[in-house]
């Protein structure tokens, strides 16, 4: 039993042993690149996706709505008067607010 905690401390004293944990701990804590920064770079990447997806979704939603613009001119009269507050000629527009 000695004898194996004398192997186990020979090879603790090792000088690339000692190094080699010196430099891991250098690199997982103290490094421009430690393990924080590397976790708060994965999240923001996980926010940036989110974000990008939500976007996606918006555009082809308006795209959508584009393209129905385009096929029905009823729909398009129905947003210039409601969003636009366009009117024909001899039309009075009254504003009702809820």
């Amino acid at each position: 039993m000695k004898n194996k905690i004398k192997q186990l401390a020979g090879k603790l004293n090792n000088f690339y042993v000692i190094f080699a944990g010196l430099f891991i701990l250098w690199m997982a804590f103290f490094d421009g690149n430690n393990l924080y920064s590397q976790y708060e770079q994965h999240r923001r990447i996980r926010e940036l996706r989110k974000e990008r997806d939500f976007y996606k979704n918006s555009v082809e939603q308006l795209e959508k709505e584009i393209a129905e613009l385009n096929r029905n001119p009823k729909m398009l009269e129905k947003l210039a008067r409601e969003k636009y507050l366009m009117k024909k000629p001899n039309e009075d527009i009254y504003i009702v607010q809820e």
